[in-house]
């Protein structure tokens, strides 16, 4: 089998100038479809965290969801979702953030996680790094401690990846992508 990184860069489909013009959008519902690369996008992650196992996994609103959630079955820990603004019935706690194209608002739950649970924040993406600090806010307010960002694609020269990494929050990409 070819290198499972290059496999998986390969199934990320480029779609240019969208939501925008000069947006260069970086997709991973290809890489979903195949379930070969499915399987070998979570066995990635498995690999890398079975041994340092996190007491949690959160996932970050909607396809952290995807991610985050069969990794979590996969190393039999529960899985938190940090959602967009409005959808979560109890109580919440909320970060707003600055987007590459826009602000929102995340929240989660305020009992999702307690103090000194060992918490790896999950996306798809990191481009600008806001919604990643965002969660990482969210789940420190709550006594958590968050042990690593990961996601399948990194963007650097965004510079999310190194705004996070400055905030003290290692980071764990798969595949990176020059240009945006």
């Amino acid at each position: 089998m070819q290198d499972a990184i290059e496999f998986l860069k390969q199934q990320i489909r480029t779609v240019p100038d969208w939501p925008e013009p000069g947006v260069q959008f970086r997709d991973i519902t290809p890489l979903l479809a195949n379930p070969r690369a499915f399987r070998v996008l979570i066995d990635q992650f498995v690999h890398r965290y079975f041994d340092t196992r996190p007491d949690v996994i959160a996932g970050l609103d909607a396809r952290g969801f995807i991610i985050g959630s069969v990794l979590a079955y996969e190393l039999n820990v529960g899985f938190v979702p940090i959602r967009k603004k409005g959808k979560l019935p109890f109580t919440t706690v909320q970060e707003t953030y600055e987007l590459e194209y826009g602000s929102a608002t995340v929240e989660m739950h305020t009992d999702a996680v307690k103090a000194g649970d060992r918490v790896l924040l999950i996306d798809d993406l990191i481009a600008t790094g806001g919604t990643m600090l965002a969660g990482k806010r969210l789940l420190e307010r709550l006594g958590a401690s968050v042990i690593e960002g990961a996601v399948i694609v990194d963007l650097p020269e965004l510079g999310g990846s190194a705004k996070i990494r400055e905030q003290g929050l290692p980071v764990f990409a798969l595949v990176d992508f020059q240009g945006h």
